[in-house]
């Protein structure tokens, strides 16, 4: 399973249930990695999005603990239990979690990879993601050239587990 985000700064996501800014080439970058695949979110993230529709071209799984929630085109699961039985149908280089802050934090252990998208600026936020580069089990494993648009500078980087195997030949 993989995360997939924009972050500020500060690891801040999100501000009022919207992105604390939207950057056309990190829109584009989610939108081509995640079609055609699964989108695991929660429910406040599934009302962010234009209508409060599922995303197009993509299997989108929403946890929420409201059983009387419906959202037409959604799987709905209401457990960490049920979200890991639905997920069993899929591959798990498949799936990607994409929000928000208490979905992150309940998968991000069950990840192996996460795309972060680090803007340097620091946004007015109240949600934010793990800081991984304070997480020994990650490490920067990829980041681009600086990216700008307007006046917002970006890098688009990838984070990977370290292996238990790994990590222990490393102390070694």
């Amino acid at each position: 399973m993989k995360a997939i985000l924009s972050a500020d700064r500060n690891w801040g996501i999100g501000y009022q249930n919207k992105l604390l800014v939207r950057l056309p080439s990190d829109m584009r970058f989610f939108r081509e990695t995640t079609t055609g695949h699964v989108v695991v979110m929660g429910r406040k993230t599934l009302e962010s999005f234009p209508g409060g529709q599922p995303l197009k071209d993509r299997t989108n799984i929403v946890l929420t603990r409201d059983r009387n929630y419906r959202a037409p085109g959604a799987v709905l699961v209401h457990s960490l239990e049920e979200l890991q039985k639905e997920l069993e149908k899929y591959n798990s280089d498949e799936v990607y979690v994409i929000g928000g802050g208490k979905v992150y934090e309940m998968l991000l252990p069950y990840c192996d990879t996460a795309y972060v998208t680090r803007i340097d600026f620091a946004y007015q936020a109240d949600t934010w993601f793990p800081n991984l580069d304070k997480m020994p089990e990650w490490r920067l494993a990829e980041e681009s050239e600086e990216q700008t648009c307007f006046d917002i500078e970006y890098v688009f980087t990838r984070y990977e587990r370290v292996s238990p195997a790994a990590e222990n030949g490393q102390r070694g």
